[in-house]
């Protein structure tokens, strides 16, 4: 059975945590919007956990931050250590005010809290367990199908956002190419229960064999990240207890743990983000390297822009094709940045044949103005406006 088309102006496909915050920046901006979604809940595990200032500024714009405060962990400092001889301290508590921290929050909680704000402006502006199965774009228009209990329904609207991850159904449906490669980084991480002196704050180990990353959780629990010299497919917890005990001296055998995982590292681009009446963004649009946690708040960002440029251009009559390629040429540059911070921390992070030169570098940088510098980038200030 089909039913009779719906009508909005924006539809996005994707409910994670960046098209959940496209929908509730597009219902605060009085543009109608519907998100589908093919999950029928939120996904359990914490994956993304870092919350950057310039997200935290972004939600305040909505009203929204509160909850998020309430439920995440702030992270002022970050110890640097070479392999377990501490080196520094770089402090974020210098940085622009209110918002002077990172904020670490399991992704299922904030999606959690963000589809709770979904459902307070419009209880229908999320479809759950909808597959879309076709696109279809015209002139002025863009046609989705998707199915849900068995039956069909069609939706046209202005503008298609896809939202849908890196394996984007909507992406690879209009035609738009994702180029980049993949690095020879590998990593395992799992979640223990915290047994260091570290409390709140975050730490990275530059060990001769490869970095070790440290970021407080809630429930007195703690992320550990482990560079490996090949991929792990079938993640034990000893794989990373024997290699934070070899690298760091540290011992997690008698702690729990509640999630083990491992990845590599890609770098791609959606080539273009704009296709007419379909755009690109989070995943979709981009991937950078998870180390140094910006791909979720480069999504929200990207979200933000879009939702000021469909603003612009349904609300305020902007020209489509001049406001969109202004959207991708902010996009694009905003991408290559964080690519390329990315890429800074994943060079620190490898096995070095002179450490000790490393080490001093990074030294030096802790101890020198330059710290504030970092701290600058590693809270992603200026991602859309300057490289470094």
């Amino acid at each position: 059975m089909v039913n009779e088309p719906e009508k909005y102006q924006v539809v996005i496909v994707g409910g994670g945590p960046v098209g959940l915050f496209l929908g509730i920046c597009l219902q605060k901006a009085g543009i109608s919007a519907v998100i589908l979604e093919k999950r029928g809940e939120v996904q359990h595990g914490s994956r993304s956990l870092g919350i950057h200032p310039v997200s935290l500024e972004l939600f305040d714009k909505l009203g929204i931050t509160n909850s998020f405060l309430e439920s995440g962990i702030k992270i002022y400092n970050g110890h640097a250590f070479a392999n377990n001889q501490q080196m520094g301290i770089i402090s974020f508590e210098d940085c622009p005010k209110p918002y002077n921290f990172i904020l670490a929050l399991p992704q299922d909680k904030t999606e959690t809290i963000l589809e709770q704000y979904v459902h307070k402006q419009n209880r229908d502006l999320l479809i759950r367990n909808a597959t879309v199965s076709s696109i279809h774009q015209n002139e002025d228009s863009v046609e989705v199908v998707y199915s849900k209990q068995g039956d069909s329904h069609i939706i046209e609207a202005s503008f298609l956002v896809g939202a849908d991850g890196k394996d984007s159904f909507v992406r690879e449906q209009a035609g738009i190419a994702f180029e980049g490669r993949r690095y020879p980084d590998t990593y395992i991480m799992g979640d223990f229960s915290d047994n260091t002196s570290l409390k709140s704050d975050a730490a990275i180990f530059l060990c001769d064999n490869g970095v070790i990353e440290s970021f407080p959780l809630h429930h007195k629990r703690r992320r550990w990240v482990v560079k490996t010299s090949e991929y792990v497919s079938d993640v034990r917890r000893t794989d990373i207890e024997e290699r934070v005990a070899r690298r760091i001296n540290h011992s997690l055998i008698k702690t729990d743990h509640f999630m083990l995982s491992s990845f590599g590292v890609q770098k791609l681009t959606a080539r273009p983000m704009v296709k007419n009446r379909i755009i690109a963004v989070g995943d979709a649009a981009h991937v950078v390297s998870p180390i140094g946690g910006q791909g979720m708040n480069l999504g929200w960002l990207g979200a933000w822009d879009l939702a000021q440029s469909l603003d612009g251009i349904l609300n305020r009559h902007e020209s489509p094709a001049q406001t969109l390629g202004d959207f991708e040429e902010r996009r694009q540059k905003a991408a290559r940045n964080a690519i390329r911070r990315a890429e800074l921390n994943m060079r620190l992070g490898r096995r070095s044949n002179i450490p000790q030169l490393r080490n001093s570098l990074v030294y030096l940088m802790l101890h020198t103005p330059l710290s504030r510098l970092m701290a600058r980038i590693y809270t992603m200030r200026g991602v859309e406006k300057w490289l470094i």
